[in-house]
């Protein structure tokens, strides 16, 4: 069953001035800011470092004028809309507004109270403007489009000044599939309270826009295990049959050998399809879907390593198509013989984030890449064992930190462990077969290597 994410109870505002001086420490470059939530802080983070937006602006800006994005989000913004539009007397009974921006943070469209939409064009909180976190700071709209959990954000946590005397509850709809975000529904008020059945409400709009797309990507699957029946009929080539995000809806026995997956085993629901573990094929796979976007007919050729082989292994892959909506990729391995990728496109990790932030209470721990031993999933939990002891990361997943840091010199190894590579001491073979790595920290801890990915880590290992 898919994970669905509630917004927790809206509580009253904590202490502005405990939250206000944490802010002001943190805007002139403290990182030892207690009393703020750790999401917070972690959006703080993004603001400062990675965004640098002024704290100082007093309004959003203008939102870019062309945005290209498939007719399934027109379908949810539509869907939102009129969600939106049912509650917004009660939400201006409460002096508040309601906002849906797209996957970019702007605002298509608002309702609510007219003395605070007035209030809220004074800020161009309205259609036509940004509030992606990237332009506009920590807020609910922009922070729910770069988190996977329904957000709050009161007061003095905005980022920029001018908008602490808002309150403001936001949370994301995201593709079923790929996981990325197609549009935010968003409370804000100006200088009251939230609505205390504000969460409540979002999070059922979210749910009940989300079992569309879930059954648009069950259509989809259909459609794309159709297509990997009928191309089947051609003999001596292995076949697999991709989603949009990379991972494996079904796989062929010889194929299912090469990606590490279980053979002639469809995986329709999106939530719990195969992951090969091959972070370059799902590269691979999502430059494909950005080709077919705009060339329908397109078809690419590149060279992946996979599991079980010491040699790159050739690759056709080929989209598919339901109404003209990418639904995923054929993939044929072992032929090599369309339009080849780019090397630059098709492998390698680019711009992956300078250091890793973790938490140590209410304090951010910002890590470079050298200091961290190894990853371990907990749970909902991603540890990081590092020189500085044993870390939370602010990223709960172990997908994410992979995907993110894979150029960097971190490598997934098991199930439960990314593992810097750099930081292995010694490699341990048992009798059996299994290999376990011996890392650096002060624990000489012993990570597992599961079978599949062992290939992966003898080549980056040179065994």
């Amino acid at each position: 069953m898919a994970e669905v994410h509630r917004l927790a109870p809206i509580s009253r505002t904590p202490g502005k001035s405990t939250v206000y001086g944490a802010w002001e420490r943190f805007v002139r470059g403290a990182d030892d800011v207690r009393g703020v939530r750790p999401e917070v802080l972690v959006s703080w983070l993004r603001c400062r470092d990675r965004y640098r937006v002024d704290p100082n602006i007093t309004e959003a800006p203008v939102a870019v004028a062309e945005v290209d994005h498939p007719l399934e989000h027109d379908v949810v913004f539509a869907e939102l809309g009129f969600r939106a539009a049912t509650v917004a007397h009660e939400v201006s009974n409460a002096g508040g507004v309601v906002t849906v921006t797209d996957a970019t943070g702007r605002i298509l469209a608002e309702w609510g109270d007219q003395r605070t939409r007035d209030r809220a064009a004074q800020a161009n909180l309205a259609p036509w403007f940004s509030w992606a976190e990237g332009s506009t700071g920590t807020n609910g709209m922009g922070t729910a489009l770069e988190s996977h959990a329904p957000v709050v954000v009161r007061g003095a946590e905005h980022w920029c000044q001018a908008f602490h005397d808002w309150n403001c509850a936001g949370v994301a709809v995201r593709d079923v599939v790929t996981s990325e975000p197609i549009a935010a529904l968003n409370i804000s008020c100006w200088r009251n309270e939230l609505p205390d059945a504000a969460g409540a409400w979002l999070s059922n709009a979210a749910t009940r826009t989300r079992s569309t797309l879930r059954k648009r990507a069950q259509d989809g699957c259909a459609e794309l295990i159709a297509a990997y029946n009928h191309a089947r009929a051609r003999a001596g080539v292995s076949l697999a049959a991709l989603d949009p995000a990379g991972q494996v809806v079904i796989a062929d026995d010889r194929a299912s050998v090469l990606l590490g997956v279980p053979g002639s085993t469809p995986a329709t629901d999106p939530a719990a399809r195969w992951n090969p573990g091959l972070p370059e094929l799902v590269r691979v796979a999502r430059y494909a879907a950005g080709q077919a976007a705009h060339n329908p007919d397109w078809v690419g050729s590149t060279q992946i390593f996979t599991h079980l082989a010491d040699e790159p292994t050739p690759i056709n892959i080929r989209p598919v198509f339901l109404a003209g909506h990418l639904v995923g990729t054929l993939v044929e391995l072992g032929v090599s013989d369309a339009e080849q990728l780019p090397r630059a496109e098709g492998g390698g990790n680019q711009g992956s984030p300078p250091r890793i932030v973790a938490m140590r209470d209410s304090r951010l721990v910002l890590l470079r890449h050298p200091e961290i031993s190894f990853a371990e999933s907990e749970g909902n939990d991603v540890w990081l064992t590092t020189d500085q002891g044993r870390l939370r990361a602010a990223s709960g997943s172990l997908d994410k930190l992979e995907s993110e840091q894979g150029g960097a010199g971190f490598l997934r190894v098991h199930r439960r462990y990314v593992v810097n590579i750099g930081r292995v001491r010694e490699v341990e073979r048992r009798f059996k077969g299994e290999m376990l790595l011996v890392m650096d920290d002060e624990q000489n801890t012993m990570v597992p290597v599961s079978r599949r990915n062992a290939p992966a880590v003898r080549r980056e290992l040179d065994l």
